[in-house]
């Protein structure tokens, strides 16, 4: 097999390809912390968050637009950028790497802090070792596959999910949220509902909707839009987010290893 240079695949998004010195004559003098591309680049609505190597003499930067990620690769010349993902001979994406570290990285730090001082459920033993943070939804398929899934890891004890309540997929996804929370056990209110579709008896308090509307705008201000959205820590302490049911290879990553039997 020959070898190839990686290939440049872009994006559609609402801004150029391409940035060329020659647009930089606008830019003061002081703009100087990017080269003159990227400047142009984060004038049009990119947020740079850090750069890295990439092959065959590009620059890469990781940045965000409008809540999704991006790269820009500066070329060796360093009067053009390229949005866009770069993939290698064997279709690797180069981009998703780097983007997770330069730009999830530090956004998912700062929610695990904040998803810790929130209202979550804990379904799972408190002495449970690994700690799973989750935004739920009442009605969403995917949050009771992800519930049902996780269940041999919960129940052998390796692991305590901690379920962020929220209402964002119907009218009645506020309503059902809070009734959970203010069940006189919401961790088994949780699991019922999962299991079998039950909803408590009793319903929602204005406390219990005051946790539902908090855990609902976290989320949004962490520019979530669909759930379940799952945070687990790496070996190395590092947060990673993981979007929708996982596939059983991520769900062995999210709860660390199989399950014991």
């Amino acid at each position: 097999m020959h070898n190839r240079a990686p290939r440049m695949i872009s994006l559609s998004l609402a801004l150029p390809l391409v940035a060329s010195m020659a647009l930089a004559a606008s830019l003061p003098a002081s703009a100087d912390d990017w080269p003159a591309p990227i400047q142009i680049l984060e004038q049009q609505g990119l947020t740079i968050h850090g750069e890295f190597d990439a092959p065959g003499g590009l620059k890469g930067y990781a940045a965000s637009i409008q809540g999704q990620n991006v790269a820009a690769y500066l070329t060796p010349d360093g009067e053009h950028a390229v949005v866009g993902t770069l993939i290698d001979s064997q279709g690797r994406d180069l981009s998703a790497e780097p983007l997770e570290q330069l730009v999830d990285g530090p956004k998912n730090a700062k929610l695990w802090q904040e998803m810790a001082d929130h209202h979550w459920v804990r379904d799972g033993d408190a002495d449970a070792p690994r700690v799973i943070y989750t935004f739920s939804d009442p009605n969403c398929p995917y949050c009771r596959k992800f519930w049902q899934d996780a269940q041999p890891w919960i129940e052998s004890g390796q692991v305590q999910v901690r379920h962020l309540m929220v209402g964002i997929l119907k009218a009645d996804s506020p309503e059902k949220a809070a009734a959970i929370l203010a069940a006189d056990d919401p961790s088994a209110a949780i699991a019922e509902h999962y299991r079998t579709g039950a909803m408590p008896d009793s319903e929602g308090t204005d406390q219990s909707e005051q946790w539902v509307s908090d855990n609902t705008q976290l989320m949004r201000d962490g520019q979530l839009y669909a759930t379940p959205v799952i945070f687990y820590q790496g070996d190395g302490g590092e947060v990673h987010k993981v979007m929708g049911a996982p596939s059983p290879d991520k769900l062995q990553a999210i709860m660390g290893g199989p399950a014991d039997s």
